[in-house]
């Protein structure tokens, strides 16, 4: 439980890693830390406000991270806790923690590769399938189990998978 002993900061800082620890309801192998959605945590007179960027504006799990964020903070401690959703910056794979991404692949879900990459041409790059590894990958569908997740094939193993839509 966080108490008002500690100064602002530290509880600020505790009270990140209780939000950030929560589930994505839509991909829950990752938190919303690892997702990269949780932006902001801060503490103050009035209260305490966590700031989130859904990973597209029309990102029906909102409502429920929102939801999850508040719930976790209340059971420690912060019962007033505001979440706020901020579009700018818009929310990126390459937000994505590297934790994040291996816990994606751990479950069957290929990451996206980094779309903000350094030099003048980013070329794509092969989309590798989760449980053998092969690049002779294929796209089946642009829609899958979630809107952020596409649904791809392995030409390798024959597996089926989601992935994240990179953006």
């Amino acid at each position: 439980m966080v108490t008002g002993a500690g100064t602002a900061p530290a509880a600020a800082v505790a009270l990140r890693e209780i939000a950030g620890a929560v589930p994505d309801p839509e991909l829950r192998v990752v938190s919303i830390a690892e997702l990269g959605i949780l932006r902001d945590v801060s503490t103050g007179p009035q209260g305490t406000v966590v700031t989130i960027t859904p990973t597209y504006s029309g990102c029906p799990a909102l409502a429920t991270i929102a939801a999850d964020v508040r719930d976790a903070l209340a059971a420690a401690g912060a019962p007033d806790a505001e979440v706020r959703v901020a579009l700018d910056p818009p929310w990126s794979t390459d937000d994505i923690t590297a934790a994040g991404r291996a816990k994606l692949a751990g479950a069957g879900i290929a990451p996206p590769g980094p779309t903000r990459l350094a030099g003048p041409v980013a070329l794509p790059l092969a989309v590798r399938c989760p449980r053998c590894g092969s690049a002779e990958t294929v796209e089946l569908s642009r829609f899958s189990a979630t809107p952020c997740t596409a649904l791809w094939r392995c030409t390798s193993c024959a597996e089926p998978f989601d992935r994240v839509k990179e953006h």
